[in-house]
């Protein structure tokens, strides 16, 4: 049965209907392209099994995957065959669709912003990290740790889509004046990341991510164990035991998803709506915005990955921070050393 978050919204994607649409694969997450719903949403049962090494938290997360809404649509600008003749489509989660945000008044940027980049046929959320001037702003991207320059013109503000609304609320401004395909063949210019590579004794506390589906956004405490290479470790978990509850789980993780311990940033007395938090979840720490404050200092945090709120007393949530090029980064435009 659809849930209300899905009642509410399923008015949007009608047969017909213009759509982005979000992939869970890996290296394209953090991604919107442009498509067509080609047959609306409908109920189906999709069983997922879990992986051995982190059942207690895969199960908690596939308890909400069982029955979803499933709708076929069709990519604007991805093709199914190489010599571009057929439009690929896909039958998707209703979750990984939202209607394209309307277009809206080019404007300038600051830095850690939160923005769509349009880049390889997509929009790609990233954060801006550098404001160059005559319009062109350096933004990072969370998933490959790449930077890369833009115009304006390629940047729009980042929104996200939580029950028929967007968040932030769109400002009441006249359409944009370029046209997409403007957008489309202005020049990138595409630079090497020169991020910093930290290197990690044995025995430094350390936390690690993972692209495993369900665990977008989250990061898991663990201890060095020793280095691999000059882009690997062998790390062992301080909270996620083996399926025999034996000892703990070790695992060669790269530099991509490994990262020091944040910083404390003092104390924080309370948080509103729409600050980036980090939430401790199922033995990890889960990124998502504040989307309701209640007495009592709790609230409801959205997590983007499942497109779900849940109920977190304050000192369950901390502070969203972002390492970037070696530094730690926060909404206030507040460098961290580590």
């Amino acid at each position: 049965m659809a849930s209300t978050g899905e009642d509410t919204t399923i008015q949007y994607f009608k047969k017909g209907a213009a759509v982005e649409i979000s992939s869970n694969d890996e290296g394209f997450r953090g991604s919107w392209f442009e498509g067509t719903v080609i047959r609306p949403p409908s109920e189906t049962t999709t069983p997922i099994l879990s992986r051995s090494k982190r059942n207690s938290v895969r199960n908690q997360y596939n308890k909400n995957k069982k029955n979803t809404l499933r709708v076929l649509v069709e990519y604007k600008n991805l093709m199914e065959d190489e010599a571009g003749t057929k439009r690929l489509r896909e039958e998707l989660d209703l979750v990984q669709l939202r209607p394209p945000p309307p277009r809206e008044k080019l404007q300038s940027f600051k830095f850690n912003e939160e923005v769509d980049a349009y880049y390889n046929e997509g929009w790609w959320e990233g954060v801006v990290t550098g404001v160059l001037g005559n319009d062109m702003y350096s933004v990072f991207f969370r998933g490959n740790r790449e930077q890369i320059d833009f115009k304006a013109s390629q940047l729009r503000l980042h929104r996200e889509w939580v029950k028929g609304k967007w968040i932030p609320p769109l400002e009441d401004v006249p359409p944009l004046e370029l046209e997409h395909d403007e957008k489309v063949s202005a020049q990138i210019e595409l630079k090497l990341n020169n991020e910093e590579i930290i290197e990690f004794g044995e025995g430094a506390l350390v936390e690690v991510s993972s692209d495993e589906d369900g665990f977008e956004g989250a990061w898991f405490a663990a201890t060095v164990i020793k280095k691999l290479d000059e882009r690997k470790y062998l790390i062992e978990y301080q909270n996620l035991r083996n399926d025999d509850d034996t000892e703990f789980v070790k695992e060669e993780v790269d530099t991509l998803h490994i990262r020091p311990c944040p910083p404390e940033v003092g104390q924080i007395d309370s948080f509103e709506v729409l600050d980036e938090v980090d939430a401790l979840y199922n033995d990890g720490w889960w990124v998502g915005v504040i989307s309701k404050v209640f007495k009592g200092n709790k609230y409801t945090v959205y997590f983007r990955g499942t497109n779900e709120n849940l109920k977190f007393k304050h000192s369950d949530l901390r502070r969203h921070q972002e390492w970037i090029n070696g530094k730690w980064v926060i909404a206030s435009s507040q460098d961290l050393k580590s």
